[in-house]
């Protein structure tokens, strides 16, 4: 199994969602977050200068079978780029082990 943690644009979640969706991807979790990010300057609007290196992103995090790894991957890189600077991040990393808490049942079968 892999867990597939994705950072991307807020603007961009619900094409994102609907991708996840098409691929099979129909449970995941995700969360509001703020990270700091490359850009260094501010920008100043009506006199008031904001400052622009604390940037409003959306956390997902997803667990698939090895074998949705791909697809999920290819679905999250299609439809979040817009081609600018802070698109976002994708890491994947094997998990070892999941259960399903109901039922005791462990593996990759607690997926579905």
């Amino acid at each position: 199994m892999k867990k597939i943690e994705a950072i991307i644009r807020r603007s961009k979640y619900r094409e994102v969602k609907e991708a996840l969706h098409n691929v099979g991807v129909n449970f995941f979790s995700y969360w509001d977050v703020t990270g700091i990010g490359n850009e260094k300057e501010g920008h100043v609007y009506r006199g008031i200068s904001y400052s622009t290196s604390d940037i409003q992103r959306r956390h997902l995090s997803i667990v698939v079978n090895d074998d949705f790894a791909d697809a999920t991957v290819k679905a999250i890189l299609s439809s979040a780029v817009t081609g600018e600077i802070g698109d976002g991040k994708i890491f994947v990393s094997e998990v070892q082990e999941s259960y399903r808490i109901r039922t005791g049942e462990k593996g990759g079968g607690t997926l579905k």
